[in-house]
């Protein structure tokens, strides 16, 4: 109501001002002056609810005159319109502008805090998988070391003292495999259920692939055979997560997929070429290296385990290489 008050006031002014131009002091030039600056800072400050009915109530005396004298009815109406509403136009203008920036910038925040929250779960999800992976392969070690106690407790020659020993032993290795459990339990993603059988090997992985109808190359020397525990399991994720990429956006193409290891490293090679235009499907995946949640959560693993990944287009094609960092002491071979 106030700000509607005061552009009805401005509006009347220059109105009023505006009758009998035929001689204007310089007061009331000035004052069209003033009269056009407080306008344009109401437009461009002072929203105003049914902004349009205010003036269109303040232009009526000026109708009126035209009546009266038609001259003095003209000039009014024309000093409203061009030293009140014309300003006032263009300060509002300036002010929705401002909004529009304004708003832009907001929506540009709010879309940052998304992807970094998007970001932050797929790294925390990662970990559980990685914490659920460390769960299969120390849970495993663990009960066979409470089997071995188990069976020297039961030993003949044992004396009672190792016997003890024995038992407590078998009891630490259940009671350490429980809390395993349960922490485990704690990080695992409950909604998320595992899309590929545990233990599969990368040559089962590719060959599932196969069946389903893609055309998968696979290249793997002997030293890459026997890995850790969750060096395989990120070794099987880069390459479900890459198979899964070009099926996706490249249907048809070939992939070839390239796992080596040297002294220090294992390298593991992705590749696929790009979709034929026969498929309907873009050449190459349309995400950005590294921009999907997928990729995000694969440099996460990597990068948790000591490791590199790269990814984007090659050859008209997409690629992925994950490197991992090689202790040949972790397999127990020698160096």
């Amino acid at each position: 109501m106030r700000n509607g008050a005061i552009l009805a006031v401005v509006a009347g002014i220059s109105l009023v001002n505006g009758l009998h131009l035929d001689f204007i002091p310089v007061w009331r030039q000035l004052l069209f002056v003033v009269v056009s600056v407080v306008a344009y800072l109401h437009g461009r400050h002072l929203p105003v609810r049914r902004d349009w009915l205010v003036l269109g109530v303040v232009a009526i005396p000026g109708v009126v005159a035209l009546g009266v004298n038609l001259w003095d009815g003209v000039g009014a109406l024309m000093a409203m319109g061009l030293f009140a509403v014309l300003p006032w136009l263009a300060g509002r203008f300036r002010r929705q502008q401002a909004e529009l920036v304004e708003a832009g910038r907001q929506r540009v925040g709010q879309l940052e805090r998304e992807q970094q929250y998007t970001a932050e779960r797929v790294k925390l999800h990662e970990r559980a998988r990685i914490a659920s992976d460390m769960h299969d392969s120390l849970g495993h070690e663990l009960a066979l070391i409470a089997l071995r106690a188990g069976a020297l407790e039961l030993a003949a020659d044992m004396s009672e003292a190792n016997r003890e020993a024995a038992a407590q032993l078998r009891v630490s290795a259940v009671t350490a495999t429980d809390r395993l459990r349960r922490t485990v339990g704690l990080l695992r993603d409950s909604g998320g259920a595992p899309t590929d059988p545990p233990d599969e090997s990368i040559e089962a992985l590719v060959e599932r692939a196969v069946r389903a109808g893609m055309t998968v190359t696979l290249r793997r020397d002997e030293r890459s055979a026997v890995l850790p525990p969750l060096l395989d399991r990120a070794v099987h994720r880069v390459t479900q997560e890459s198979l899964t990429n070009a099926a996706r956006y490249a249907p048809g193409a070939e992939v070839q997929i390239t796992i080596e290891r040297d002294a220090g490293t294992l390298t593991v090679t992705v590749s696929n070429e790009a979709a034929s235009a026969g498929d309907g499907a873009q050449q190459g995946p349309v995400p950005a290296p590294g921009g999907g949640t997928g990729l995000a959560s694969l440099r996460e693993r990597v990068r948790l385990l000591g490791g590199t990944l790269e990814a984007g287009k090659r050859m008209g094609g997409f690629a992925v290489t994950a490197r991992f960092p090689w202790r040949p002491s972790e397999t127990g071979e020698s160096a």
